[in-house]
């Protein structure tokens, strides 16, 4: 089997220059990296000298070119390798890329023999440049961070796709258009799941890139990003180290981006809100959001605000949407458009495991679900299924237990405990870093997570601890919230304009819940404090293993 090489040489024309004419790679295909000290670039070319005179004029900060070849490369092949490569190198945090993000019109079809060269021939060339010293980490390792998964130049689905084309050109239309006292709004609404903050991702660094080009009507925009979340927080700013076109100011949270803005008297261009339904709904003077809502005060301070939304998401009742909320904004708005994202990408699981959380959110519980490639586990104690989940991190990495903010959690320093039911088996809750997201830290395994630990990121195996406030009544034979027993006090501040406030309340732990069960990519595990919930899980276990 031929083997791939790398060749290199200085990033200078006398360099280029000695190249024997009648090498095969001047015009077949390849690829190339293009490397300085801390910045990189990848490349795919057909015309490999043309392509390194044109960058020798343009690059800076490079002063190394690698050349990789491979006697079954083809066109199709080395162009899917290079988007590949761009993700892995950003995953891999060695270099800041000089690369742009790519359009639809670059998108990655299917080809002949693509899993060969998707999986064999890119281990084999992510070795080579491991051995030359060009990445840093293993494969495995760069899978199971964040800022790899949402990488801007991920390759998208055909509806992500179409997504971000509709985004782009809302964008360079309404620009231009709106020059009212309230911004343009789009909503993009998806649940848990359907790749909005890729997506997202993808669509800032466009914009971004965008804004330093002449030609196009997003030229010279100040645009930003925005979450009202820690640990995603953390993730983007990250990403924005890794990649030229972004820059860490452009990344904010909502009340102190309100503040500045007001406070300078300043309208901006664009405004992205990842994980909208975040954001409050009311004032929040302990936290000094003094307006009435996030989204009405984004709308007042940009022409265009884009927000990535899912009402099911919702986890505290000064950031409770309802739908009429919503409506009312989205008529204050200029103009606004709406598109829905619906594929699941997170989860390996069949709809049958999908419509079995689905109707645990909705208080129902049904029979065991079947899907032979996804785990779906109920345990009998707490310890077995975080020995699994252990177990499970050793193999694959990324595998955590987590759980519903039914027990003690104070952020004083103090270590405070996730406890079995019969008190025999405890985990401490999760501590917090500065630098990397909770479950990226090796130690963390032997922690419990909270829902604000893990909110919009993936793991490859979940253990989910459902604790006391979620029990199961057998005489009606269905999910009860006991929402006194929900611990997350934060989340229930807030009640003014509210009119059921326990529905309200039951809303916020069951919307915690789903996303806590929809975090694992293989595989779900479920351990229940109430012991009618466990007793019937563990019947309703038992009669599928029966039919299996």
């Amino acid at each position: 089997m031929p083997a791939i090489e790398i060749l290199s040489w200085s990033f200078k024309q006398e360099s280029i220059n000695q190249i024997n004419n009648k090498e095969q790679y001047l015009n077949y295909p390849v690829i190339y990296v293009l490397n300085g000290n801390k910045e990189a670039y990848i490349g795919e070319t057909v015309y490999f000298k043309n392509r390194m005179k044109a960058h020798l004029k343009v690059r800076k900060n490079i002063d190394q070119i690698n050349l990789i070849k491979h006697e079954k490369f083809n066109r199709s092949a080395t162009f899917h390798l290079e988007t590949k490569l761009i993700n892995y190198f950003l995953g891999d945090e060695k270099y800041t890329l000089q690369n742009k993000s790519k359009t639809a019109s670059d998108f990655t079809h299917n080809y002949y023999n693509k899993p060969y060269y998707d999986q064999q021939l890119f281990k084999e060339l992510w070795q080579k440049l491991h051995e030359q010293k060009l990445v840093d980490h293993e494969l495995h390792v760069i899978e199971n961070k964040d800022i790899f998964k949402l990488s801007p130049f991920k390759e998208l689905s055909l509806e992500q796709l179409e997504l971000k084309e509709k985004v782009l050109e809302f964008c360079e239309k309404q620009v231009k258009a709106n020059t009212s006292e309230y911004g343009s709004l789009l909503v993009i609404e998806g649940e848990a799941g359907v790749g909005k903050s890729v997506v997202l991702s993808s669509i800032f660094n466009t914009i971004q890139e965008r804004a330093e080009e002449a030609s196009t009507n997003l030229f010279g925009t100040e645009n930003y990003l925005v979450v009202n979340h820690e640990e995603m927080f953390k993730t983007y700013k990250g990403i924005a180290k890794q990649v030229k076109h972004l820059k860490g100011k452009n990344f904010a949270k909502p009340t102190p981006l309100v503040n500045k803005l007001q406070k300078e008297r300043k309208k901006v261009d664009i405004i992205f809100v990842d994980e909208a339904h975040l954001l409050l709904t009311k004032s929040d003077t302990y936290n000094n959001f003094h307006g009435n809502n996030h989204l009405e005060e984004l709308l007042k301070l940009a022409k265009i605000v884009v927000i990535i939304y899912d009402q099911d998401q919702v986890l505290k009742l000064k950031s409770l949407w309802g739908a009429a909320t919503l409506q009312q904004l989205k008529k204050l708005s200029t103009y606004h458009e709406e598109y829905q994202l619906t594929n699941q990408f997170r989860m390996q699981a069949n709809d049958d495991v999908i419509n079995w959380i689905n109707s645990f959110k909705r208080k129902k519980l049904k029979p065991f679900p079947k899907d032979k490639n996804y785990e779906f586990t109920v345990f009998e104690n707490m310890k077995d299924m975080h020995e699994k989940i252990k177990e499970q991190n050793n193999a694959f990495g990324l595998s955590r237990v987590v759980s519903t903010f039914d027990y003690l959690h104070k952020k004083d320093g103090g270590t405070y405990y996730v406890k079995e039911s019969t008190g025999e088996y405890k985990m401490p809750w999760n501590t917090t870093s500065t630098k990397y997201t909770w479950a990226e830290k090796a130690e963390t395994v032997n922690e419990a997570g909270s829902i604000y630990t893990i909110q919009g990121f993936d793991l490859n195996y979940v253990g989910v601890v459902l604790g006391p406030s979620v029990q199961y009544d057998a005489t009606k034979d269905e999910i009860v919230i006991d929402t006194s027993k929900y611990m997350d006090k934060g989340a229930y501040t807030g009640t003014e304009g509210i009119e059921n406030i326990n529905e309200a309340k039951e809303k916020i732990v069951l919307n915690s819940i789903n996303i806590l069960m929809k975090r694992g990519i293989r595989g779900l595990y479920i351990y229940a404090s109430d012991g009618a919930l466990r007793e019937k899980l563990l019947e309703y276990q038992k009669t599928i293993e029966k039919h299996e």
